[in-house]
């Protein structure tokens, strides 16, 4: 009886440690969100396995690509001085 009150009391505390995992966001979700954030037009396009996202300000352009786990990213800033 000892043993399964330690058991159940030992997992009582276990539990939340396991379960609040730190999600880190990939390079590209981050750009998605801050191209968002900055009022960027958002055009995704899915073919099979292949994804391709291009993101438009008046200062900035990205495209990313996902192709088969490998994800390339363009970044292009207009610098008009």
């Amino acid at each position: 009886m000892k043993k399964i009150a330690m058991i159940a009391l030992a997992a009582l505390f276990l539990a939340p440690l396991t379960s609040c995992r730190d999600q880190k966001k990939t390079e590209a979700e981050e750009m998605v969100e801050e191209m968002q954030d900055e009022g960027a037009e958002v055009k995704r396009k899915v073919d099979g396995d292949e994804t391709k996202i291009k993101m438009e300000t008046e200062d900035k352009k990205v495209k990313i690509k996902e192709e088969d786990g490998e994800t390339k990213m363009k970044v292009k800033t207009d610098n008009d001085n």
